[in-house]
């Protein structure tokens, strides 16, 4: 079985790792972090994302790029933005936008 693939890019540590120690307890999803605007490009280009995860930090313009980035290299990407919540919030959400919701 395959993993989902989902990049979560936040700009504040404490708070991506958290995002990433949950989405990782789906052992169907493998979580990937990125921290900046650069390093989100990099995990883009060299790993297959199913679904990137806009969190904490990542403003309007830095949220486009990434969307227009994710169109360019794979139309099927989904980006989501996530403003925080608790786990089933954030599992909900996962969940309702890979059905194409």
């Amino acid at each position: 079985m395959s993993q989902t693939k989902i990049l979560a890019i936040a700009y504040h540590a404490e708070i991506l790792e958290t995002i990433i120690r949950l989405i990782n307890q789906n052992e169907s999803w493998h979580g990937i972090s990125a921290g900046s605007l650069e390093e989100a490009e990099e995990q883009l280009r060299l790993n297959s994302i199913d679904l990137v995860l806009l969190g904490v930090g990542v403003d309007e313009q830095a949220g486009a790029k990434i969307n227009a980035l994710c169109q360019f290299i794979d139309p099927r990407i989904v980006c989501l933005r996530h403003f925080g919540g608790g786990s089933g919030l954030l599992y909900s959400e996962i969940r309702h936008a890979l059905a194409g919701g």
